[in-house]
Protein backbone atom coordinates (compact mmCIF):
# COMPACT_ATOMS: atom_id res chain seq x y z
CA UNK A 1 0.00 0.00 0.00
CA UNK A 2 0.98 3.18 -1.21
CA UNK A 3 1.18 6.17 1.77
CA UNK A 4 -0.26 9.75 1.30
CA UNK A 5 1.46 11.78 -0.54
CA UNK A 6 0.83 15.44 1.11
CA UNK A 7 1.22 18.16 -1.50
CA UNK A 8 3.94 20.30 -1.41
CA UNK A 9 2.78 23.96 -0.85
CA UNK A 10 4.44 26.70 -2.54
CA UNK A 11 5.69 29.90 -1.08
CA UNK A 12 4.06 32.24 -3.93
CA UNK A 13 1.13 33.25 -2.01
CA UNK A 14 3.93 34.21 0.48
CA UNK A 15 5.44 36.27 -1.54
CA UNK A 16 2.53 37.99 -3.24
CA UNK A 17 2.05 39.06 0.73
CA UNK A 18 5.07 40.36 1.34
CA UNK A 19 5.07 42.24 -1.56
CA UNK A 20 1.83 43.74 -0.74
CA UNK A 21 3.22 45.20 2.50
CA UNK A 22 6.43 46.50 0.70
CA UNK A 23 4.47 48.34 -2.11
CA UNK A 24 2.55 50.04 0.81
CA UNK A 25 5.40 50.72 2.72
CA UNK A 26 6.93 52.34 -0.68
CA UNK A 27 3.75 54.55 -0.67
CA UNK A 28 3.68 56.00 2.61
CA UNK A 29 7.71 56.49 2.29
CA UNK A 30 7.18 59.02 -0.70
CA UNK A 31 4.24 60.45 0.87
CA UNK A 32 6.15 61.70 4.19
CA UNK A 33 9.05 62.65 1.51
CA UNK A 34 6.70 64.28 -0.04
CA UNK A 35 5.70 66.22 2.99
CA UNK A 36 8.65 67.02 4.16
CA UNK A 37 9.84 68.24 0.61
CA UNK A 38 10.39 72.41 1.19
CA UNK A 39 7.96 72.04 3.77
CA UNK A 40 4.84 72.81 1.52
CA UNK A 41 3.12 69.63 0.56
CA UNK A 42 -0.03 70.08 -0.94
CA UNK A 43 0.45 74.11 -0.63
CA UNK A 44 2.62 74.13 -3.50
CA UNK A 45 -0.46 75.14 -5.61
CA UNK A 46 -0.71 77.83 -3.63
CA UNK A 47 -2.36 79.62 0.01
CA UNK A 48 -6.23 78.91 -0.13
CA UNK A 49 -8.06 82.01 -0.33
CA UNK A 50 -9.50 83.39 2.76
CA UNK A 51 -12.45 84.86 3.49
CA UNK A 52 -13.01 88.72 3.73
CA UNK A 53 -12.66 89.60 6.93
CA UNK A 54 -15.86 92.17 8.36
CA UNK A 55 -15.09 95.64 9.33
CA UNK A 56 -17.41 97.36 11.70
CA UNK A 57 -16.93 101.00 10.74
CA UNK A 58 -17.53 103.92 12.93
CA UNK A 59 -21.32 105.51 13.01
CA UNK A 60 -22.16 108.92 12.40
CA UNK A 61 -22.35 111.04 14.91
CA UNK A 62 -26.49 111.56 15.25
CA UNK A 63 -28.10 114.35 14.29
CA UNK A 64 -28.74 116.91 17.56
CA UNK A 65 -31.90 116.71 18.66
CA UNK A 66 -34.66 119.28 17.12
CA UNK A 67 -35.13 122.89 19.82
CA UNK A 68 -37.42 122.34 22.42
CA UNK A 69 -39.53 125.26 21.40
CA UNK A 70 -40.80 128.28 24.11
CA UNK A 71 -43.75 130.33 23.61
CA UNK A 72 -41.70 133.56 23.46
CA UNK A 73 -44.88 136.02 24.45
CA UNK A 74 -45.66 134.53 27.67
CA UNK A 75 -41.82 134.13 28.36
CA UNK A 76 -41.48 137.54 28.08
CA UNK A 77 -44.55 138.25 29.93
CA UNK A 78 -42.96 135.98 32.63
CA UNK A 79 -39.79 137.71 32.74
CA UNK A 80 -39.70 141.05 34.94
CA UNK A 81 -37.10 142.54 33.43
CA UNK A 82 -38.91 143.23 30.23
CA UNK A 83 -40.19 146.61 30.70
CA UNK A 84 -44.15 147.46 30.93
CA UNK A 85 -43.56 149.02 27.54
CA UNK A 86 -42.78 146.31 26.18
CA UNK A 87 -45.40 144.03 27.55
CA UNK A 88 -47.97 146.79 26.98
CA UNK A 89 -47.17 146.17 23.27
CA UNK A 90 -47.64 142.39 23.36
CA UNK A 91 -50.78 142.10 21.46
CA UNK A 92 -51.83 140.50 18.08
CA UNK A 93 -51.50 142.35 14.91
CA UNK A 94 -53.87 139.84 12.67
CA UNK A 95 -56.36 137.67 15.17
CA UNK A 96 -53.81 135.35 17.16
CA UNK A 97 -50.74 136.58 15.27
CA UNK A 98 -48.02 138.57 17.31
CA UNK A 99 -45.21 140.88 16.50
CA UNK A 100 -42.37 138.72 17.64
CA UNK A 101 -39.66 136.76 15.89
CA UNK A 102 -38.14 133.49 17.52
CA UNK A 103 -34.61 132.11 16.37
CA UNK A 104 -32.89 129.08 17.94
CA UNK A 105 -28.96 128.50 17.91
CA UNK A 106 -25.69 127.41 20.32
CA UNK A 107 -24.90 130.94 21.68
CA UNK A 108 -23.79 130.11 25.27
CA UNK A 109 -23.03 126.80 24.98
CA UNK A 110 -25.62 125.34 27.29
CA UNK A 111 -27.12 122.24 27.84
CA UNK A 112 -29.93 123.22 25.04
CA UNK A 113 -30.42 125.88 22.35
CA UNK A 114 -30.30 129.68 23.20
CA UNK A 115 -33.62 131.53 22.10
CA UNK A 116 -33.37 134.86 20.37
CA UNK A 117 -36.74 136.92 20.83
CA UNK A 118 -37.32 140.54 18.83
CA UNK A 119 -40.29 142.16 19.37
CA UNK A 120 -41.74 144.83 16.57
CA UNK A 121 -44.39 147.07 16.10
CA UNK A 122 -47.51 145.13 14.12
CA UNK A 123 -47.68 148.53 11.82
CA UNK A 124 -44.32 149.06 9.68
CA UNK A 125 -42.72 145.98 11.51
CA UNK A 126 -39.73 148.30 13.60
CA UNK A 127 -38.02 146.27 16.22
CA UNK A 128 -38.33 147.45 19.74
CA UNK A 129 -36.27 145.18 21.99
CA UNK A 130 -34.18 142.53 21.39
CA UNK A 131 -34.07 139.49 24.66
CA UNK A 132 -31.42 136.03 24.69
CA UNK A 133 -32.81 133.46 26.91
CA UNK A 134 -29.98 130.72 27.79
CA UNK A 135 -31.60 127.39 29.18
CA UNK A 136 -30.86 125.60 32.52
CA UNK A 137 -32.17 122.95 33.70
CA UNK A 138 -35.19 123.16 31.31
CA UNK A 139 -35.66 126.89 32.85
CA UNK A 140 -34.92 129.78 30.37
CA UNK A 141 -32.83 132.50 32.35
CA UNK A 142 -32.35 136.15 30.54
CA UNK A 143 -28.66 136.98 29.72
CA UNK A 144 -28.98 139.75 27.40
CA UNK A 145 -31.73 142.15 26.78
CA UNK A 146 -32.18 145.62 25.20
CA UNK A 147 -35.18 148.04 24.10
CA UNK A 148 -34.28 150.92 21.37
CA UNK A 149 -35.84 151.66 18.47
CA UNK A 150 -35.49 149.73 15.65
CA UNK A 151 -32.88 147.10 17.00
CA UNK A 152 -32.88 143.34 15.47
CA UNK A 153 -30.23 140.57 16.84
CA UNK A 154 -29.61 137.36 14.98
CA UNK A 155 -27.67 134.18 15.17
CA UNK A 156 -24.43 134.21 13.30
CA UNK A 157 -21.75 131.21 13.48
CA UNK A 158 -22.30 130.71 16.94
CA UNK A 159 -22.27 134.44 17.71
CA UNK A 160 -24.85 136.82 18.55
CA UNK A 161 -25.15 139.61 16.31
CA UNK A 162 -27.31 143.07 16.80
CA UNK A 163 -28.46 145.66 14.31
CA UNK A 164 -29.67 148.93 15.40
CA UNK A 165 -30.82 151.83 13.42
CA UNK A 166 -29.09 154.94 13.84
CA UNK A 167 -31.29 158.19 13.39
CA UNK A 168 -30.42 161.45 13.20
CA UNK A 169 -32.07 164.99 13.76
CA UNK A 170 -35.39 164.80 11.24
CA UNK A 171 -35.17 160.95 10.09
CA UNK A 172 -38.31 159.83 9.64
CA UNK A 173 -39.09 156.34 10.40
CA UNK A 174 -38.42 154.50 7.52
CA UNK A 175 -35.32 156.06 6.22
CA UNK A 176 -32.35 156.16 9.03
CA UNK A 177 -29.46 157.68 8.13
CA UNK A 178 -26.97 154.43 8.98
CA UNK A 179 -27.09 151.44 10.93
CA UNK A 180 -24.40 149.83 13.69
CA UNK A 181 -24.11 146.51 13.83
CA UNK A 182 -22.90 144.81 16.94
CA UNK A 183 -21.44 141.63 17.33
CA UNK A 184 -21.05 139.69 20.64
CA UNK A 185 -19.38 136.60 22.21
CA UNK A 186 -20.47 134.74 25.38
CA UNK A 187 -17.50 134.09 28.01
CA UNK A 188 -17.19 134.04 31.33
CA UNK A 189 -21.03 134.20 32.07
CA UNK A 190 -22.38 136.97 30.13
CA UNK A 191 -21.72 138.56 26.29
CA UNK A 192 -18.91 141.19 25.49
CA UNK A 193 -18.72 143.22 22.32
CA UNK A 194 -16.03 142.25 20.20
CA UNK A 195 -16.47 144.09 16.90
CA UNK A 196 -18.77 147.19 16.00
CA UNK A 197 -19.17 148.53 12.59
CA UNK A 198 -21.08 151.69 11.74
CA UNK A 199 -22.82 152.04 8.12
CA UNK A 200 -23.92 155.40 6.88
CA UNK A 201 -26.68 155.56 4.15
CA UNK A 202 -25.78 157.35 1.20
CA UNK A 203 -28.75 160.63 0.82
CA UNK A 204 -28.11 160.29 -3.02
CA UNK A 205 -30.60 157.53 -3.30
CA UNK A 206 -34.31 159.25 -3.06
CA UNK A 207 -35.23 162.55 -2.40
CA UNK A 208 -32.98 162.78 0.66
CA UNK A 209 -36.25 162.54 3.00
CA UNK A 210 -37.00 158.63 2.66
CA UNK A 211 -38.58 158.90 -0.35
CA UNK A 212 -37.76 157.34 -3.76
CA UNK A 213 -38.13 159.82 -7.02
CA UNK A 214 -40.94 159.16 -9.39
CA UNK A 215 -40.13 157.86 -12.42
CA UNK A 216 -40.40 159.43 -15.53
CA UNK A 217 -42.28 158.43 -18.81
CA UNK A 218 -39.82 157.93 -21.78
CA UNK A 219 -40.32 160.56 -23.88
CA UNK A 220 -41.85 159.68 -27.15
CA UNK A 221 -39.70 160.32 -30.68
Amino acid sequence: MRGLTVPHRSGGGSRAARGSAVAGLAALGLLAAACSTGGTGARDEGAAPTAPVERTLPTAASAAPPARTVDPVRLLRQDPAVSARIKEGLRPCDEDTYPVDTSYGNLTGGSGPDVVINVMTCGDAIGVGTYVYREKNKVYQSVFATEEPAVYATIDRGELVVTQQVYAKGDPVSYPSGEDVVTYSWGGGKFTERYRVRNTYSRAVGNGDGTAPVPTAPSEK
